[in-house]
Formats: structure tokens, C-alpha cells, sequence
């Protein structure tokens, strides 16, 4: 639990993971003596002392006024999280074309000729698909009769094949989902984005060495926090429109302390963190279930991981994959800003029963790109 906050903590940033440890900056280091300062006279030690004050006093008042107004915004919020359907279709942008497309990938009986009507229907995917295509990477790989650069998406949808389109499209949706902006936690969203993307490769991994469907993996280890961007997207939207209306309220009702007070105020990363960890779990489940998959077995497998297992149950075969693959992603963060202690990294592995094999392959793994050849 403790390294699984410290991971969200991470995603709002760095030196806010520090200061959650307990980490001492540099800064705040006390190297000695200072240097021989004049002694202040009577008036002046009167004053530093009523400024003292006056600032203890201030910065009681602007956390008063903090708990007050996050008090509002976690009720705005969960009537919000009430209505799933507009989560799923205005707070993320699900379009129904999407779980289509991904509930046909999964069955056998998957064709290119099926797709290409959703595929017409999603512009933003047709973009991605021919950008994606048109990858030097990707296209060195065709031959030199079909290198050529590629300008419609059905074409693309062809070059890159059925196989591939199982681990391309749960991608390329995930991130059109992702918030456009996350100010003020600048590397929120590009950390979200590498977050699931070695999740989902993690899960592809682990599910091929223990006989578990990798496409099934892929797609809910990339889908698993659709929950976080849900309630990214609507923190920062109540928090403006509820610090909007406090503000007017204050100029209006004149209340100078607390006008001062709230224009001090921005999005809290601690009330930030505390949610992802809390509820982004439960907010997926409930999203993937609204989606309603017909062929990909994820309901089971989420509500394994939102509730308590009952006596004598044991985790699904992906529910393992999934738990392993979200461990893994995160100590990859972590242990890339050396956020994670060596015995701390062996206890969590060993709490998710990796093995030396999984552990040995995931090793060798590139996090950052498809494991896909495109013919």
C-alpha cells in the first residue's frame, strides 16, 4: 500500500514523492553557524514578530479556506463519479466506436472489412493509424514495393494488420483520453501515458510466460487507468469552477481574508494523490463495465481487484498477470528516480509471487514501444 501511494505521489511529481518520504532537500540543510548579523533594535524585533504572526495567522486562514473549498469539490465530485454514462462519453470522450472495435479484435471471426465502418466513424484513430504506419521504424519494415508513405487510414488498417491492431488501437485510445493539459502538474499526463504503456507491456510479458491470452493482458493493463484520467479530467475541471465561484463570492460579499486566501489557492497534489489511490481502481471497473465488452473478460478480473477476495477464492490467472504487471509499471517509476529501497523492492516482489523467470524477462524488456512486426 505504502509504495503503491508513493507511486501516485510520483505522478504529481518528484519532489512532492520526496516530501511525502520525509526526504530532506538541500536547501533546508543547516551547515553551520550563520554568519554575525547587527542586533535588530526594539522596533524592529516588534515588527518581525507582528509579521510573524500575521503569517502564521495567514496561512491558517488559507488552509481553513483549502479544506473548506475541497470539502465542495469531493461532493461536486462524487455526483459527478453518480452518472457513468457522462463520465465514460463527456468526462474521458469514450466514443462507442472504440469498445466495438476492441470487442471485435477479440473474437475469431475479427476482419478488416468489419472495422473499417468504426474506423471511418473515429477521425483522431484514422490519424494515428496512417501516422503510425508512416514510423521510419515501421516502414523500413515493408517492403520496397509497399514503402511508400500511406495517406488513408483503411490502408493503413491493412498494413498493419488484425495481429497488430489487438495491442495498437487499446493504445492509441488510451492516449486520445488522456487529459489535454494537467497544469499545475506539468508531467502528469506524459507520466499517466508511460505508466500504462509498461503496464500493458508488462501484462503482454508476463501473460506469455504463464499461458494467459497476451492481447486480453495488453489490452486491460492499458486500460487500467482510464480511472485516473476519469478523475484527473474532473478534479481540475470542478476545482476551477468551484474556485471561480468562491472567488466572485468572496469580491462580491468584500471578505478581503478570504478573496486573499482563495487567489493564494491551487489544485492540491495531497488531495490529488490521495484520490488516484483511493478510488481510480473502482472508477476503471465501473467505466470498463459501462463500456460493455462482450467477448474480453474484464468485469471478473476488476472486481477481484476492487474487492476483498472471499475465503478460499483464488485470483484469476489474468487478475495474477494484471497485479503483477501494475507492480512492475510502478517500480519502473520509481525505481527511475530513485524513489525505492532494494529490500523494499524484493518484499513487494515477493508479496505478488513473481518468479526469477518473469522477473529475468522483464528485465530485457523495452517499455516504450509495441512489440509488434508490421509486414
Amino acid at each position: 500500500m505504502v509504495l503503491n501511494e508513493r507511486a501516485h505521489d510520483l505522478l504529481l511529481g518528484h519532489s512532492f514523492a520526496q516530501r511525502q518520504i520525509g526526504y530532506i532537500h538541500t536547501l533546508e540543510i543547516d551547515y553551520g553557524e550563520q554568519m554575525e548579523q547587527r542586533t535588530l533594535l526594539e522596533v524592529e524585533v516588534a515588527a518581525q514578530k507582528k509579521r510573524q504572526k500575521s503569517s502564521t495567522a495567514h496561512h491558517k486562514y488559507r488552509a481553513q479556506a483549502s479544506q473548506q473549498l475541497h470539502q465542495v469539490i469531493e461532493n461536486a465530485m462524487n455526483k459527478q463519479l453518480e452518472d457513468i454514462d457522462s463520465v465514460v462519453h463527456e468526462t474521458i470522450g469514450i466514443q462507442d466506436s472504440v469498445p466495438a472495435i476492441l470487442d471485435i479484435l477479440a473474437t475469431r471471426s475479427a476482419s478488416v472489412g468489419r472495422l473499417e465502418p468504426l474506423i471511418k466513424d473515429l477521425t483522431w484513430l484514422g490519424r494515428e493509424l496512417v501516422a503510425f504506419v508512416n514510423l521510419p521504424y515501421y516502414r523500413q519494415q515493408r517492403s520496397k514495393h509497399t514503402s511508400v508513405k500511406v495517406d488513408n487510414p483503411l490502408l493503413a488498417l491493412r498494413y498493419i494488420g488484425l495481429d497488430n491492431l489487438k495491442f495498437v488501437v487499446p493504445t492509441f485510445a488510451v492516449r486520445h483520453w488522456m487529459p489535454h493539459s494537467t497544469e499545475p502538474f506539468p508531467l502528469l499526463k506524459r507520466r499517466l501515458r508511460d505508466n500504462s504503456m509498461a503496464c500493458a507491456i508488462a501484462a503482454q510479458e508476463i501473460a506469455k510466460l504463464n499461458g494467459v491470452n497476451e492481447e486480453h493482458a495488453f489490452t486491460l493493463g492499458m486500460l487500467l487507468d482510464v480511472g485516473k484520467i476519469a478523475l484527473v479530467r474532473l478534479y481540475l475541471r470542478t476545482f476551477e469552477r468551484v474556485w471561480q465561484r468562491k472567488v466572485a463570492m468572496a469580491r462580491e460579499e468584500q471578505k478581503k481574508d478570504l478573496h486573499t486566501a482563495l487567489l493564494e489557492l491551487k489544485p492540491d497534489p495531497l488531495f490529488l494523490s490521495s484520490l488516484l489511490s483511493k478510488l481510480s481502481l473502482k472508477v476503471t471497473a465501473t467505466v470498463i463495465e459501462q463500456m460493455a465488452f462482450r467477448y474480453l473478460p474484464f468485469n471478473a478480473v476488476l472486481q477481484q481487484l476492487t474487492t476483498p477476495l472471499a475465503k478460499n477464492d483464488e485470483y484469476l490467472p489474468l487478475t495474477q498477470v494484471i497485479l503483477k504487471a501494475r507492480c512492475y509499471a510502478q517500480f519502473l517509476s520509481l525505481n527511475e528516480h530513485q524513489l525505492v529501497e532494494k529490500d523494499e523492492v524484493q518484499r513487494w516482489f515477493t508479496h505478488y509471487g513473481f518468479t526469477q523467470n518473469e522477473l529475468d524477462e522483464l528485465a530485457k524488456c523495452n517499455f516504450e514501444n509495441f512489440h509488434i512486426q508490421i509486414n
